[in-house]
């Protein structure tokens, strides 16, 4: 999509202070962290929220979750992190282009994300 901010960053058109990229995805630091570490694991194909994953495109939402644990080697989470994903507006979704947030460095509480 020609207007997607995620799209724009995964293309290289925006920058970014990445962790991670491959092919098919790309890791950057948020720029609005939660935690002190959080990063945001975007796909590459555009894919607008949790309610448009389908059998064809499940195979990036699973490469994405065997990035996720190496990311968070890497970033010293070895005490656990937390995955978390919004979908749509009441979800608390703010850029219609999934996305996974990676928090850690800290016990988190248990409340919601």
């Amino acid at each position: 999509m020609s207007d997607c901010i995620f799209c724009k960053i995964a293309a290289g058109e925006i920058p970014s202070n990445k962790v991670y990229e491959d092919d098919r995805i790309i890791a950057i630091h948020d720029l609005n962290p939660m935690a002190p570490v959080h990063v945001l694991f975007i796909p590459k194909t555009h894919i607008c929220c949790a309610n448009a994953i389908t059998e064809e495109n499940s195979d990036i939402i699973a490469h994405i979750f065997t990035k996720i644990p190496v990311v968070a080697k890497e970033l010293g989470l070895e005490n656990g992190y937390r995955v978390v994903n919004n979908c749509g507006e009441d979800g608390g979704q703010t850029v219609m282009h999934i996305h996974f947030h990676l928090l850690g460095g800290k016990k988190l509480s248990l409340g919601m994300a």
